[in-house]
């Protein structure tokens, strides 16, 4: 499994288990995104603490997430960003756009 997910009614924590958030894992990371979604969560709080590197793909499953959840009235928090993934979204611009926390605990926080 490349994710833990843990959900509470409409809120739910998302961890990467993954050292690459590349094409080979981010439509399963984008899926489970979409099922939350359909589910009723609007509410997701994406870990990203165990990885290291993510490239397009992973961009555009973390937007997905953004999108879905603004659309149902919800909130995204991304967390755990490492220098390299932070700089990736801080180039793409991603950093004005998204909600982005230092830590899974400041994340809780702002739920």
């Amino acid at each position: 499994m490349n994710f833990e997910t843990t959900q509470n009614r409409n809120t739910a924590i998302v961890k990467t288990l993954v050292e690459k958030l590349d094409a080979a894992n981010a439509s399963s990371l984008k899926a489970e995104l979409v099922v939350l979604n359909k589910n009723g969560v609007n509410t997701v709080v994406l870990d990203f603490s165990a990885t290291k590197y993510c490239d397009s793909s992973g961009l555009s499953a973390i937007l997905t997430a953004n999108r879905l959840c603004k659309e149902s009235s919800g909130q995204f928090i991304l967390c755990g960003l490492n220098s390299t993934v932070r700089k990736l979204i801080e180039i793409a611009q991603l950093d004005k756009v998204l909600s982005i926390a230092d830590n899974l605990e400041e994340a809780k926080k702002l739920i």
